[in-house]
């Protein structure tokens, strides 16, 4: 029997690759809304970074998931998703 192959995503904040349950989706919509997606099924573009603040820190300091997106993200956007992040846990 074989086993089944893992999915694995980079986190934007870290760069380390790691499988797919232990990351959070980070959503871009087509209205150009960003939030989590803790579910992992939003439509839309998507980015993963790890379930910790620091990672989530990491990756707007080096503006990663600006990049990922092609679009600025307002602080407002970062703080509301480090308390959805904090909520979660």
């Amino acid at each position: 029997m074989q086993t089944k192959k893992v999915p694995m995503r980079m986190c934007t904040g870290c760069g380390e690759m790691k499988p797919k349950k232990e990351l959070v989706r980070v959503v871009k919509n087509k209205e150009g809304e960003i939030s989590l997606d803790l579910t992992g099924k939003k439509a839309g573009r998507g980015a993963y970074v790890c379930r910790s603040r620091e990672c989530l820190l990491k990756a707007k300091k080096n503006k990663r998931l600006s990049n990922a997106f092609e679009c600025q993200i307002p602080d407002e956007i970062f703080e509301q998703m480090l308390e959805e992040m904090n909520d979660a846990e």
